[in-house]
């Protein structure tokens, strides 16, 4: 199977230009990621959500499905910011495709490492800029998640 590919412009930009949108995309994401956050960490807080934590046991089937939704939450917020990497890609043409331009922004955002020889040269900047976005969001998840399940631990451990 063979994709198509239209043979597309590559926008062009100076060094300056490249951190501008870089600092832009990292703004947006801050923004969404924040307020991702602090939706999941409303449900969580909300009145009824702590009745329910004080009567869950971590290890019970409500435990493990309040678990695995927060996580489906947190993984779908930062597709949001990687899709929204993967079509700034596209738009500027820096990738031959969108998939290309999606699996790109995918490992760049995990840090994995892919060999930017793919990406255009003038475009290089931003997927650095965003490999340091997806390091600190990553963090900045993991540390509210493990805040969360420690708070789902701590009410439930408490004794009478």
């Amino acid at each position: 199977m063979t994709e198509f590919q239209v043979d597309q412009q590559v926008i062009s930009a100076t060094f300056n230009e490249q951190l501008a949108i870089g600092a832009a995309m990292i703004a947006v994401c801050v923004i969404i990621h924040g307020m991702g956050l602090f939706g999941i960490q409303r449900l969580v807080s909300g009145e009824r959500m702590t009745e329910r934590f004080e009567k869950l046991r971590p290890l019970s089937i409500t435990g493990a499905f309040f678990t695995l939704i927060a996580v489906f939450a947190l993984i779908f917020i930062h597709f949001v910011e990687i899709w929204l990497f993967a079509f700034l890609y596209d738009y500027l043409g820096a990738l031959h495709s969108f998939s290309e331009a999606l699996y790109f922004s995918t490992i760049s955002y995990a840090t994995i490492g892919y060999s930017d020889a793919s990406i255009h040269n003038e475009w290089r900047m931003v997927a650095a800029l965003e490999g340091v976005l997806g390091v600190i969001l990553l963090g900045w998840s993991t540390a509210f998640f493990v805040r969360v399940l420690g708070r789902l631990e701590g009410e439930s451990g408490k004794s009478g």
